[in-house]
């Protein structure tokens, strides 16, 4: 338990720290650090500032799987998310973080269907994860008592506000008893969710986690353009060209990791992959063994990445570009030894550009193209790694078993006909350039424009000017940027430069009329034949 020390330092039990354990956590992190304590204690409300990916759904969820009831009769946690993913996602973290606990956890959101969570709602549920809306439906069918409920949970409470779910959320903590401990964590804090804690939190405590700077100035961060068939052998090429290589390589899905793993040992390397489905046992040894060097070359998802300590890598690689810019940084963060840089690699297709695009201009990074390492420089790289070998095993003085043989030789051939047939008998498979498939030139850094659809139009009273408006509060797009704007009467267009538009859709993909994002791609029209 020695690298969990922090947080048993913190207050929490033997069986959090062995769920902890199985989970691959190592230490705190701020926001964790900051709210648990307090939390654990029981006395008072919390107000928790702090960005998406920090860590708050164990800070607030930690200290609640400590101290509410197993085999309760009725419901005793409620946790409010803005979206269905958000709530999805938080059941799950809570219970891989309840370990052997018997308690039962369960989401409720739109979409689903709701006869299921009626019938989940009649058995006994300890934790209800839900959003606003389908919370709502509960409470007025009846089927969700929110009376005895010792917890009440508001995660990102900005977002809910951007979405107009404010008086539902008030609806329901109405509905809920005043003896509760309420949590309120949010990323920003509006002048409408500092109301709604004046008026409903009594006595609470604030912590603020200082946002994170999206940037990795001492990481050396390069693209190449590759087609998504030509990913692994450009891999390979990168691998061979570098004389001590000692790296991460990111891929999106535990397919895509098990895969990449596989297909690198079986072309000789020393490599690992590591994903969710691996077993704690797994992924202790896994892990000794990349610490050690006994392996250089770690496949991973992000999830999994997560607790690893190893900050001197000299390589991160991109197989697969995050869906989130700060992952991106996350990621290249861990690159870079004593005195050196580290150097951040992300292969990029052409359907990937924009999103590439759009993670420069969230994080200000300087990530500058290259070209894929050729046939010809990875050999004479080799050629030169191979001499340097040889020249230490002169120094070593330790080959003189071998001296008559070399004697019989020198007898019957020339010194350099002896060492070529030496070479090609030792290292012909490695210095052949047949073993490496060819890689199609591609280009995907074409400077260009995007068409948008907007569900807002005239009968939403939307003019030019609001829309404009719209675009520059909410994404921060200069009016200048904006091009072609078109107002109908249920729905309007704008073309916007590429990155900006990866704003604009990130931006607006949480927000709807329906189930449907208000801001999404245009769809190209079919040409007639």
């Amino acid at each position: 338990m020695e690298k969990l020390e922090k947080f048993k330092n913190l207050g929490l039990s033997d069986q959090t720290l062995k769920a902890l354990k199985k989970k691959g956590f190592e230490e705190p992190t701020p926001i964790q650090e900051k709210s648990i304590p307090i939390l654990l204690k029981g006395e008072c409300d919390l107000i928790g500032q702090a960005q998406t990916g920090t860590g708050k759904t164990a800070a607030f969820g930690l200290p609640i799987i400590e101290q509410i009831k197993e085999k309760s009769k009725h419901t005793q946690v409620l946790i409010l998310a803005p979206t269905r993913e958000l709530a999805i996602q938080i059941s799950d973290e809570l219970n891989s973080l309840k370990g052997s606990r018997k308690l039962h956890i369960v989401p409720i959101y739109g979409g689903q269907s709701i006869d299921l969570q009626l019938r989940s709602l009649k058995k006994r549920v300890d934790i209800v994860v839900g959003t606003p809306g389908r919370v709502i439906d509960h409470i007025k069918r009846k089927s969700m008592n929110l009376q005895g409920v010792s917890h009440l949970v508001l995660d990102e409470a900005d977002e809910m506000l951007n979405m107009g779910f404010l008086e539902d959320v008030e609806i329901i903590m109405n509905a809920t008893n005043k003896e509760k401990i309420t949590m309120l964590f949010s990323a920003t804090m509006p002048k409408e969710i500092l109301r709604i804690a004046k008026k409903y939190m009594k006595g609470y405590e604030f912590v603020a986690i200082k946002k994170e700077q999206l940037t990795a100035n001492l990481t050396d961060q390069i693209y190449f353009e590759v087609s998504t068939g030509d990913k692994f052998d450009a891999l390979c090429r990168i691998i061979d060209i570098e004389h001590d290589f000692y790296g991460l390589i990111f891929c999106r899905t535990k397919v895509d990791v098990d895969k990449i793993g596989r297909r690198l040992v079986e072309r000789g390397y020393d490599a690992d992959a590591l994903h969710g489905d691996i077993s704690q046992y797994q992924r202790e040894t896994i892990l000794n063994k990349f610490k050690r060097k006994r392996t250089n070359i770690l496949v991973a998802t992000d999830v999994a990445a997560r607790g690893i300590d190893i900050n001197d890598l000299t390589h991160v690689i991109n197989f697969s570009l995050p869906q989130d810019p700060e992952y991106y940084v996350h990621r290249i963060g861990r690159t870079g030894r004593a005195g050196k840089e580290g150097t951040a690699i992300t292969f990029v297709t052409p359907e990937e550009y924009r999103k590439l695009l759009f993670i420069k201009k969230i994080t200000k990074a300087d990530i500058r193209k290259e070209k894929i390492p050729n046939v010809k420089d990875i050999i004479d790289s080799k050629k030169k790694r191979i001499k340097t070998q040889l020249k230490n095993i002169i120094k070593g003085d330790k080959h003189g078993e071998y001296i008559n043989m070399a004697q019989e030789l020198l007898d019957e051939q020339d010194p350099e006909t002896i060492i070529a047939a030496l070479l090609k008998h030792s290292y012909q498979d490695e210095l052949s350039g047949k073993s490496y498939s060819e890689i199609k030139d591609i280009s995907v850094d074409k400077a260009g424009t995007a068409r948008l659809f907007v569900a807002l139009g005239k009968s939403d009273a939307i003019t030019r000017s609001k829309l404009l408006k719209l675009l520059e509060q909410k994404a921060n797009i200069e009016e200048g940027k904006i091009d072609d704007v078109k107002i109908f009467d249920n729905f309007s267009f704008i073309t916007v430069p590429f990155e900006d538009a990866e704003i604009i859709l990130h931006v607006f993909k949480k927000e709807g009329k329906g189930k449907r994002p208000i801001v999404v791609r245009a769809k190209k029209k079919k040409s007639r034949k």
